[in-house]
């Protein structure tokens, strides 16, 4: 699972320091996309020579001692969701084929502020919420690269980029994270501004980042959370342009869901327990459903309530702007979009009231659960990546945290049958930078 391409954060002193450069680094990008893009298919439009020139800046930037920010020369992908003045965004959908928003979205504004530099778009599967694409995996070309981040996940994993944005409104960015082989991370809902970004749910929709290493992924979710200018938004705690010191967790909660025995394989669940092992030797509690009363009954509701709530959740909030997307484009919008509104109009809206306070009477029980705990450790995937690209993998391991809003890490910490798996590290609401010190110090596991 190691990456050919050093992380920003490695390069950086050299920035400052002269021995390498932005264009230097942004051209070592290029030749891996050059050499790897015909079979991985990470990205619906490249801007190179736009790229070569911000590269071109910021190197000057660099030589003057004056960067504009901690990402500043930092090559980032965008998912095609995302509005870009300068390249089209095209939803992974052909009724968007060629769009062009005039505008930038309010994350790649941001980046664009501090000096990062953009090479492209990232495939999406359509609106973010669709079956398959056209991106392989680049472990194996021949299985996913999960979805729907699939392109941005796959040119961090291919060692095209050291970074690139995703969104999760179930299991987006995450599963991705772990099919790649690399790191995933979802804020704690509301912390990024999704302004200009595609909706799905406004309600589940979280913007997040996928990098090659922690510490590249903390710099730029920091660096976003103070540049976006969304001034509703919960602030990211212990923001900074470096890690939070390592912590061990003193007591983990492992949660499997009744997904596990469904879906997990033995090499996987093996693979699992030998990780959680290590833990307990170096003096972690490893707390599950067995020895723990409430979290057995939680682990009872979470996917029913994944069923019952999330799904109807979900598409209700999808009434704007799906069904007019439905009625002008027809078959040229997936079928199950058209199914989702067919569902949403069948809802009231005493019906959406209802499945928002099982949401908040969830939030509450798992807030006072969790209050025991240093974090949930479970999957982030039922296993390595399926083969085939007609489907994006399960989501049975992540879509409850999302429906709940909190901040979740996926580590690339197992490898199964010579293919990544990853840990998914769930924390407490608005605790991000406290999940982040010990994601650290289980990084060392690798």
């Amino acid at each position: 699972m190691s990456l050919t391409l050093p992380s920003f954060s490695e390069v950086l002193p050299a920035f400052h320091g002269g021995r390498d450069t932005p264009r230097d680094y942004l051209e070592r990008c290029i030749a891996t996309i050059e050499a790897r893009e015909p079979q991985v298919h990470a990205f619906s439009t490249l801007a190179l020579d736009s790229a070569r020139a911000a590269a071109d800046a910021s190197t000057e930037r660099y030589r003057r001692g004056q960067p504009l920010s901690t990402v500043d020369g930092c090559p980032v992908g965008i998912k095609d969701i995302m509005d870009t003045a300068d390249m089209p965004t095209q939803m992974g959908s052909p009724a968007f084929a060629g769009w062009q928003p005039a505008w930038d979205a309010a994350c790649v504004q941001a980046l664009r502020g501090g000096g990062a530099v953009l090479p492209g778009k990232t495939v999406t599967t359509a609106f973010a919420c669709g079956l398959s694409n056209e991106t392989t995996n680049p472990h194996d070309p021949l299985r996913t690269p999960g979805g729907s981040s699939s392109g941005s996940a796959a040119a961090v994993g291919a060692g095209m980029l050291p970074a690139a944005l995703g969104t999760q409104t179930q299991g987006s960015l995450l599963r991705p994270a772990s099919f790649c082989g690399i790191v995933g991370y979802k804020p704690t809902w509301g912390t990024l501004s999704m302004q200009g970004v595609h909706p799905i749910s406004a309600t589940h929709d979280h913007l997040g980042v996928l990098a090659a290493s922690l510490e590249d992924t903390w710099r730029i979710t920091s660096y976003l959370a103070g540049a976006q200018g969304h001034p509703a938004r919960p602030p990211l705690q212990r923001a900074s342009d470096t890690l939070p010191r390592a912590t061990a967790p003193r007591r983990l909660l492992w949660l499997r869901t009744e997904a596990w025995s469904r879906e997990v394989d033995d090499a996987t669940a093996a693979a699992f327990a030998g990780l959680v092992g290590r833990f307990t030797e170096a003096g972690v509690e490893v707390v599950d459903a067995s020895s723990h009363a409430a979290a057995a009954a939680l682990e009872d509701c979470l996917v029913p309530a994944f069923a019952e709530r999330c799904l109807g959740i979900t598409a209700y909030e999808m009434r704007w702007p799906y069904r007019q997307y439905v009625e002008r484009h027809g078959d040229l919008i997936e079928r199950r979009v058209h199914d989702r509104m067919a569902q949403a109009f069948a809802m009231t809206p005493a019906d959406y009231a209802d499945r928002l306070a099982g949401r908040e009477a969830m939030q509450r029980r798992v807030a006072g659960l969790m209050r025991g705990f240093d974090g949930i450790i479970t999957l982030s995937a039922s296993g390595p990546a399926p083969v085939g690209l007609s489907a994006t993998g399960s989501r049975s391991f992540l879509v409850w945290a999302t429906f709940l809003g909190l901040p979740a890490f996926s580590l690339p910490l197992m490898q199964v049958d010579g293919l990544p798996v990853g840990l998914q590290l769930i924390g407490r609401h608005g605790r991000d930078g406290d999940l982040c010190a010990r994601a650290r110090w289980m990084m060392r596991m690798r």
